[in-house]
């Protein structure tokens, strides 16, 4: 397929913000795409060239970039960095720029899907001496290829900033118009940008279908090509797969004991909440592999945790969900996430962090156990073969501590109980709800001992002035919607520190932002959505400045949660909505 099909695409998506239209624009284009080019158009169609599970990155910053699109029109870096702070966009940079190619192009070819996608994944693949320069080459050979579109998109696919946005729900739902239009009964109606349904019940069992197959394989890629070649059975056929991980379950947050029993209902399974770091573990045999919340391999960085579950964890094959706390190797208090975060990204003197900074692991879900699925089993009979399988030992591996109750009483008294432990607060579980990846769910909830923040991404920020004129100062900060689109919410500067003994400053946040600038205009910068923090904010107020419709009266910064939360993961614009209602209703 020529690449040309799938920029003209990418420009129809780009013209609207409706979500309607950019499902259909997608669902009439899937339904040309053949086969065998289908993965690779999924993934490029949400400005990725690899699937969620798997944690190979690109990883070019803008720098080489404007070293391709010299290499591949002869144009002095210089000019090239130029119109790039002129446009604020490197992508429309590079588009512009390959109009006045003043290389020979001889030996250019069409570009083509396949093309663009190999060369992309190369990128992540070299090690080694010259990698760098050979980075550049791949990105150049492209562009020397390039049509001026085509250029804007593939500089924008290798930032990982396509703007596009195609989110999770229109893929899901594209794919269910895209090969199933007839079973359904579906019609699109341009005009009116509403869409027609014949059999609500069968529509729904397709999505369903397609909405399962991902929470399974997290692969929109895969899931694509089982729906036209193998139709609703070959998606119901689909299964989980030890060592590839799955999105972890979220809860959503409540106010006090009341509102965790009216969103669970009565008896419920209550749990303390841990302030750790959530481990995904699978083990396919002998090997045993540690993922994070945000899909990272860190099985190297926790030796310890893989010998516990290796020695306590009965079973061949198992996926189980859990949280790995740090504690005080004296007093045996639990201690708060930051003092274990260091652990996640080490790669040296190992062993000596893990006795420094010990944790213990609280089992808390099992989502596959020797061939079974268990995702739809009930809480409380995958809670129940936890029991059977694991061999508690304190201070390496237990099971979450909880209780089984109706009492009010009685988890008020458990609450300040894992309050006094070192803990979070408490999570409330429905017995009979089955496991939902990915999904911030009503059948788990949270209630939090001090009034919790918000979990946010920064998307741009500006240059200081006077003795901060080398530091960022001011940040936008965003939530997300539906469709993975990322919209700001205010701006926050207060709570950080000059200072880095004092907390995280602006030294620390600035070297920590500075690789995810994609694109600079006067003391500006756009960045790349990779740093999640906490916020906690007076109130939420409707606000035209900001593309969420909101905004965070007096937001301040509280902590940063970049290595235990993805982007993906950050308050949702309901979410927002939510709050902003609730306090309407309190205040």
């Amino acid at each position: 397929m020529e690449y040309q099909n799938l920029v003209n695409i990418y420009q129809r998506l780009e013209a609207t913000t409706k979500r309607l239209e950019k499902t259909y624009v997608i669902s009439e284009f899937l339904k040309r795409v053949e086969a065998e080019d289908l993965p690779k158009v999924i993934l490029l169609l949400q400005g990725k060239v690899f699937p969620n599970w798997d944690p190979s990155k690109i990883g070019v910053a803008s720098r080489l970039i404007l070293k391709a699109i010299a290499i591949s029109t002869g144009i002095d870096t210089k000019k090239i960095e130029e119109s790039w702070k002129r446009s604020g966009d490197l992508g429309k940079t590079a588009e512009e720029l390959v109009v006045l190619k003043k290389q020979a192009t001889l030996f250019s070819k069409e570009l083509n899907v396949k093309k663009v996608f190999d060369n992309l994944r190369k990128l992540a693949t070299l090690e080694g001496a010259g990698t760098v320069e050979r980075k550049i080459q791949l990105i150049a050979e492209l562009l020397t290829s390039a049509k001026p579109l085509e250029a804007r998109y593939v500089v924008r696919t290798v930032l990982g900033e396509l703007r596009v946005g195609v989110g999770e729900g229109s893929l899901r739902d594209a794919i269910v118009w895209a090969f199933f239009t007839d079973e359904i009964g579906f019609k699109y109606n341009q005009e009116e940008n509403n869409i027609e349904i014949e059999n609500r019940d069968d529509y729904n069992k397709y999505v369903n279908a397609v909405q399962q197959a991902f929470d399974l394989t997290n692969d929109f890629s895969s899931v694509a090509k089982v729906a036209k070649t193998k139709g609703l059975n070959g998606l119901l056929d689909m299964q989980l797969e030890v060592n590839r991980p799955v999105k972890v379950m979220l809860a959503i947050k409540v106010k006090d004991v009341d509102e965790g029993f009216g969103r669970v209902g009565k008896p419920a399974a209550i749990e303390y909440k841990y302030d750790g770091f959530r481990m995904q573990i699978h083990k396919a045999k002998d090997k045993i592999t540690i993922f994070t919340r945000r899909l990272e391999d860190v099985t190297k960085q926790f030796p310890e945790v893989v010998k516990y579950v290796k020695d306590n964890v009965k079973g061949k094959n198992f996926i189980i969900d859990s949280e790995a706390v740090g504690y005080d190797p004296k007093t045996g208090k639990y201690l708060p996430f930051q003092s274990i975060s260091q652990r996640i990204k080490r790669k040296y003197s190992i062993e000596k962090m893990a006795k420094d900074f010990p944790v213990e692991l609280n089992v808390f879900d099992i989502i596959y156990y020797e061939g079974k699925n268990l995702i739809k089993d009930s809480f409380g009979q995958r809670h129940e073969l936890l029991w059977k399988i694991i061999n508690q030992v304190p201070r390496k591996i237990v099971l979450a501590k909880n209780l089984i109750t109706s009492n009010e009483d009685e988890v008020k008294d458990f609450y300040n109980e894992s309050l006094k432990a070192g803990n979070e607060g408490i999570m409330f579980k429905k017995l009979d709800a089955p496991y939902k990846p990915g999904a911030r769910v009503g059948h788990m909830v949270k209630l939090k001992g001090e009034q919790e923040g918000i979990d946010v991404v920064i998307t741009a920020a500006d240059w200081g002035e006077g003795k901060r004129a080398t530091w960022l100062s001011s940040f936008t900060i965003a939530c997300i919607d539906e469709d993975g689109i990322f919209l700001e919410v205010g701006k926050v500067g207060t709570g950080i520190k000059e200072k880095a003994e004092e907390g995280v400053s602006f030294e620390e946040l600035t070297n920590l932002l500075k690789p995810s600038i994609i694109a600079e205009k006067g003391k500006t910068v756009k960045l790349k959505p990779e740093i999640v923090v906490e916020v906690k904010y007076e109130e939420i107020q409707k606000s035209p400045t900001y593309s969420s419709g909101f905004a965070l009266r007096f937001p301040r910064f509280k902590r940063l949660r970049h290595m235990e939360r993805s982007p993906e993961d950050i308050e949702t614009l309901n979410g927002i909505r939510s709050l902003y209602n609730s306090q309407k209703k309190t205040s």
